[in-house]
């Protein structure tokens, strides 16, 4: 909802628990106003009204102030946009209109007369998600191009607080999205990538709270960007305690792109939320969000999937393969991927990479005579690819070694022995688009894991007049290419993977259905992985697998099916062990685990989140709640002195209802169960255990409450 102050200067814009208002003054400078709980507009023009801060000799009182502060004029603090035309640098604006587009989206609508510039800054509510970019316009008559150095998508600008504490994602690859809180200190603070994509090190999300926020109690800001390639968020804290958040695409200010007349680029979307909620109630309405507003199809519950590569590796062949599949079947499995190795000369990572057409001495009918099979055992089919890379020792890189990014005169740099292939380039776009489509559409393809393995280091485009774009350009190219093949086989289903969870982000979850959180499988690292992946990002698609004891690929840990199991349970649920290896009673231990999953699913994919306990070498604990089914996931990592576990005090409950839980067939007091706790019995090392509950419409009677718990 948007509401227009009398002399329609100013806005505010309000969702179910929160408002956003700003204001242009007389001046054409566009200042914010309020952020954080719902306001009324006679609100907002009290604080429009409110005077300015005194002048000071060297300070500026629009720092700290504005909406999307740009460069150039009284402004000493990071600008948002900066561009260069006709020998000319910075913005001088001025104020055209205000509109509403669709969605109710508020657009405000500036323009620059030396540059003949356009810009327009845009604004939305999803519930009480304000969604924000910007639209620059070359608009001038002339045969100027603009060069934009920086276009950040938008500015927030918080309320004074005494203290204030930084909460990001961090990492690093099979270590990614640990959750690190620290005070934020008076100067800048910069997360971001120089990579080419989102990377493994930040999660493009950041968090601030003041007062000591904690899970369910106090305020939180917090933002999201939604772009797939290099970016950076700036948190400044000004001299005067003011702080400022701005975000966009793009690791510099060293250009992103050359407007000719006529032509305007959109900057991503970066997302911003106020919740008084603490953490947790922060994170549900992230969660709630996305699921509403940005990933496709997103209230259909994920299959359970078995994925070959930790099975086989490289050395693979149809005959093995079936063999899996027939395993995962028996398991329950609903569908069955083929990893890296079945294409083009691919017997090792040295080569293949770019020629995607099956090897046709490991599938000599192609890749159909395996999917029918799959198909015949019910499971769906799908398989990996890596469409940007490309090995030296491949058809594709014989033909078309200028297709890669490099520098003219320099070494090509591999990693992994791989090259990028330019995306930005339309006849590379052109060539994927056409083996891509031809593969999908001659085998019957449900699935398709797209991976993206090999950082951006020589980033140069020879030939073109503004190499500089490739680094935005690829993504885009990206977007297109992965928009054009859903558009054209719209039962496919995509996963996003980049060595794990290299490009998890808003942008890409808007055009795929789950992502790979981290190669990372060890049941144990993964508690820490998946508590911070669910600060921003539902259960719905944290991709999660069980795979084999000792954990071969990392750490050589041991640990009990039961603790892989429910480790990977608390998101899309996958296996990805040799099941040839697995003895009878395993496998019939984990079948009952998937039929168990399958029960449990909706309410973890579609129900709120509650982080019970943090995994912070103790017991640990999430829950989920969907309607009046509730799900408990519980792990201890090791008894400590004999203890007995804590019981784990649940949240989201009524107070005054009566749950039945289905594993133990007890009957609960809601508010024995928020103030007491539900108790565990878990023991020993590496113990977890799952608990289904089910408010009762009528206390007095227990009887089947607990059956077909969480059906859809």
């Amino acid at each position: 909802m948007i509401e227009i102050g009398a002399d329609d200067r100013t806005w505010l814009l309000s969702g179910p628990t929160s408002s956003y208002a700003l204001r242009l003054t007389d001046r054409d400078e566009l200042l914010h106003l309020h952020w954080g709980p719902r306001i009324a507009l006679a609100d907002a023009e009290a604080l429009a009204a409110a005077p300015t801060p005194p002048e000071r000799p060297f300070e500026s009182w629009l720092d700290g102030r504005e909406e999307y502060p740009v460069e150039g004029g009284p402004r000493f603090v990071r600008p948002a946009l900066s561009v260069r035309g006709g020998g000319v640098r910075g913005t001088e604006w001025r104020f055209l209109r205000w509109a509403e587009g669709a969605d109710g989206e508020l657009q405000l609508h500036f323009t620059d007369a030396v540059h003949g510039l356009q810009v327009t800054l845009s604004y939305r509510m999803r519930g009480d998600v304000v969604e924000r970019y910007a639209v620059l316009l070359n608009a001038s008559t002339g045969a100027t191009d603009l060069e934009v150095l920086r276009a950040d998508s938008a500015t927030w600008t918080l309320p004074p607080r005494e203290r204030w504490r930084f909460s990001q994602l961090h990492g690093r690859w099979a270590a990614e999205s640990r959750l690190v809180r620290s005070e934020l200190t008076y100067g800048e603070r910069v997360i971001g990538s120089r990579r080419g994509h989102t990377g493994h090190q930040h999660l493009p999300w950041m968090a601030l709270d003041a007062d000591g926020a904690t899970e369910e109690h106090g305020e939180v800001y917090s933002c999201a960007l939604a772009w797939s390639g290099s970016w950076r968020i700036s948190v400044h804290r000004l001299p005067d305690g003011a702080v400022q958040i701005t975000g966009g695409s793009g690791h510099d200010d060293s250009g992103q792109e050359l407007l000719p007349p006529g032509t305007a680029i959109a900057t991503p979307v970066f997302a911003g939320l106020w919740s008084g909620g603490g953490f947790g109630g922060t994170s549900r309405t992230w969660h709630a969000y996305q699921r509403a507003h940005v990933i496709p199809d997103a209230d259909e519950v994920r299959p359970v999937l078995y994925n070959s590569w930790e099975a086989t590796g490289f050395d693979i062949s149809e005959e093995q393969q079936r063999a899996l599949a027939e395993r995962a079947a028996e398991l329950g499995v609903e569908l069955f991927v083929v990893d890296d190795a079945w294409f083009g000369a691919r017997v090792s990572d040295r080569a293949g990479l770019g020629d995607w057409t099956p090897n046709p001495d490991r599938f000599p009918g192609g890749l159909g005579p395996l999917a029918d099979h799959v198909h015949a055992l019910g499971m769906r089919f799908g398989i990996w690819v890596e469409p940007e890379m490309v090995n030296a020792d491949s058809d594709l890189y014989r033909a078309h070694p200028d297709w890669v990014q490099h520098y003219p005169g320099r070494a090509r740099t591999e990693f992994r022995n791989q090259l990028v292939l330019n995306l930005a380039r339309e006849d590379v776009r052109s060539h994927l688009w056409e083996q891509l489509d031809a593969l999908l559409t001659g085998a019957p393809v449900d699935y398709v894991k797209w991976d993206f393995n090999r950082c951006f280091t020589d980033a140069g485009w020879p030939g073109e007049p503004y190499p500089q774009r490739l680094w935005d350009a690829h993504v885009h190219g990206f977007y297109d290419l992965l928009d054009r093949l859903r558009a054209a086989h719209p039962t496919v289903a995509f996963e996003s993977c980049s060595g794990g969870g290299g490009r998890v982000d808003l942008g890409v979850l808007a055009r795929t259905d789950q992502v790979w959180t981290s190669d990372n499988t060890d049941p144990l690292d993964r508690l820490a992985i998946q508590h911070g992946f669910s600060q921003i990002h539902p259960a719905r698609v944290m991709a999660a697998w069980v795979t084999d004891s000792p954990n071969t690929q990392l750490n050589g840990r041991v640990s009990s099916l039961r603790f892989r199991f429910v480790s990977a349970m608390a998101g899309v649920l996958g296996v990805g062990g040799d099941l040839t290896r697995w003895s009878a009673a395993e496998r019939a231990e984990a079948r009952d685990w998937v039929e168990l999953y399958k029960e449990i699913r909706p309410v973890v994919q579609l129900g709120d989140l509650y982080r019970l306990r943090d995994p912070d070498g103790g017991p640990c604990a999430v829950q989920y709640v969907r309607g009046d089914d509730v799900v408990v996931l519980a792990w201890l990592p090791a008894q400590a002195y004999g203890q007995e576990t804590p019981p784990v005090r649940l949240r989201g409950l009524d107070p005054a209802a009566a749950y039945a839980c289905a594993d133990t067939g007890a009957v609960h007091r809601g508010a024995v169960l928020l103030h007491h706790g539900l108790r565990t019995g878990l023991r020993g090392d590496l113990d977890a255990a799952v608990f289904r509950l089910r408010r009762l419409a009528d206390v007095t009677d227990a009887t089947d409450a607990y059956s077909g718990l969480a059906q859809s």
